[in-house]
């Protein structure tokens, strides 16, 4: 199977957020109409969003560099795996000393593609290697309103037990709370209501 990465993050006719994120042929729902590829065909950034450890460790041992390599778009297989998440990958890349702190061209990162894709256990990860909460990419996209336009609860719990800001705006103008309401949902509105009203608390 081979792996393509593409712009999927288009909202209300792309009017809200945009960002990277990753598609399959198999979850865009098409058929596979040619010969899969087979594993030693595969880049190690393939190999990385599929899960394939032991391909990837073999990899690796040849050329140890391929562990920081950048694809044309400045994808690293640390951010394939997470934006897959691939929680046993990101936990071996990380082990061999992968720099979760990388940013692709348009300043993607490994947390926002974690977090766009609802994985809150590879954010827990990343989070502990000290990723920054609120890093932006170009569009003014935060790992919170990736999780936000995601409807990821649990992720959008964790970024704001870590400092996530809920003040920022993507460049359309939406803050996690405006995006949460523009796109209904509610769980996140509450989540974010109650810790407002918990920083007020604090105060």
């Amino acid at each position: 199977m081979v792996v393509m990465l593409s712009h999927c993050m288009d909202l209300q006719d792309e009017s809200l957020l945009n960002s990277a994120t990753t598609l399959t042929n198999k979850q865009r729902g098409n058929e596979v109409t040619a010969r899969p590829a087979t594993l030693d065909s595969l880049s190690i950034h393939q190999l990385a969003a599929q899960g394939e450890v032991a391909q990837v460790a073999v990899h690796l041992s040849k050329d140890r560099s391929l562990l920081s390599k950048q694809d044309e778009r400045g994808f690293t297989p640390l951010m394939w795996a997470a934006a897959f998440g691939e929680k046993a990958m990101v936990d071996f890349l990380l082990e061999r000393g992968a720099n979760p702190k990388t940013m692709a061209r348009e300043r993607e990162s490994a947390l926002s593609l974690a977090s766009s894709g609802g994985y809150v256990d590879v954010v827990e990860t990343l989070l502990r290697r000290g990723v920054d909460v609120n890093v932006y990419d170009w569009n003014g996209g935060t790992p919170l309103l990736y999780a936000v336009r995601g409807n990821h609860v649990r992720c959008v719990e964790t970024l704001l037990a870590k400092g996530a800001d809920m003040t920022v705006e993507s460049d359309s103008g939406y803050n996690p709370m405006a995006l949460a309401v523009a796109l209904g949902h509610r769980k996140i509105q509450q989540v974010l209501e109650d810790h407002i009203l918990k920083l007020y608390k604090q105060t």
